[in-house]
């Protein structure tokens, strides 16, 4: 049993829980609980953390996997929520080439073997999103509306926060999804390449006025600043979501379930 929080190891998890810096040097991400840990595909998973009660309890869940038995003041230490459920997990980072992919017509494989359809995709690009409870949630939605991928600025925050981690609520192990070094240059080359693209603006038209049935890709910004002009330019067209009252606009997340499961609607129903 792990007793001391000077060991190796433990300082290892607390830079890797803290510093995304040392996540991607590792290439590698911290888990904490046991839905996250039940999720994670067996190929992916590095290593994890357990008192010795949550062990007792949950023994079998353990098979084939390495683990260290810690103490419960360890794990107060390493957990990064106040009331730890007493399991933490390191977990292998993902890479998905969604582009390339899709443009040569071929599925994206996820970590758990299901793969994605891509005749017909329905992504989603985000211009330097930096709430981690925002991303969090919207890969949580893309999952359950059958997005198909997520684009990402270099300026969003990062996917494997371990706040961002614990709103996907598993989504993470499920949903494709990549970070792109030139994102308006990747949006306007799968706009001529057969997909519509739409940036989500206060300047728009009701986005009820589109037909997403196609391949589509819509664009959201930043909390704060919306899209850039630059963003917004390579887009086809602008939408908005209508609103009543003294209401402006919404949350980033909450705009972005609007968006999806109107595509999901026309696609589906």
């Amino acid at each position: 049993m792990i007793t001391s929080t000077g060991n190796d190891k433990i300082k290892n998890v607390i830079k890797c829980v803290k510093q995304s810096k040392e996540r991607r040097k590792q290439g590698v991400f911290v888990v904490e609980g046991i839905r996250m840990f039940s999720e994670i595909p067996k190929d992916y998973h590095v290593e994890s953390f357990v008192t010795g009660e949550f062990y007792d309890k949950h023994a079998e869940l353990f098979a084939g996997l390495k683990y260290e038995i810690v103490s419960d003041n360890v794990m107060e230490t390493l957990a990064d929520t106040k009331t730890p459920q007493g399991v933490i997990s390191i977990v292998r980072q993902f890479s998905y080439n969604i582009v390339e992919r899709i443009l040569e017509g071929n599925s994206i494989k996820t970590t758990d073997a299901e793969v994605s359809g891509t005749d017909n995709p329905l992504l989603i690009a985000l211009e330097n999103i930096q709430d981690p409870g925002n991303l969090g949630t919207i890969i949580r939605t893309c999952e359950g509306a059958g997005v198909t991928g997520i684009l990402m600025s270099t300026g969003t925050v990062d996917i494997y926060n371990p706040k961002v981690v614990r709103a996907t609520m598993g989504s993470i192990f499920r949903v494709p999804f990549a970070y792109v070094d030139d994102l308006i240059g990747c949006v306007k080359n799968l706009g001529e390449n057969g997909f519509a693209t739409y940036s989500a603006h206060l300047q728009g038209t009701s986005f009820y006025d589109f037909d997403y049935r196609k391949p589509t890709l819509f664009v959201m910004g930043n909390e704060g600043n919306g899209l850039s002009d630059e963003m917004t330019a390579v887009t086809k067209d602008k939408i908005l979501i209508p609103m009543k009252g003294k209401v402006e606009s919404l949350n980033v997340a909450t705009a972005s379930t609007v968006l999806m499961y109107e595509a999901m609607r026309q696609r589906s129903y």
